[in-house]
């Protein structure tokens, strides 16, 4: 998922240098979004891999 979120910024810099404002700013939405959701995923996996043990 973080793979993700690094390929949408990437397409979000690529679009704001050629000057598509829109583009840049819905990808740059969904690498934040995704960037978020991998972040609680994360944590989330964290605290229950630790629980087991």
């Amino acid at each position: 998922m973080l793979h993700y979120a690094v390929v949408f910024f990437v397409i979000a810099l690529i679009a704001a240098v050629f000057g598509f404002g829109g583009i840049a700013a819905g990808a740059m939405g969904i690498a934040k979004i995704l960037f978020f959701v991998f972040i609680i995923l994360a944590i989330i996996a964290f605290v229950v891999g630790r629980g087991r043990r």
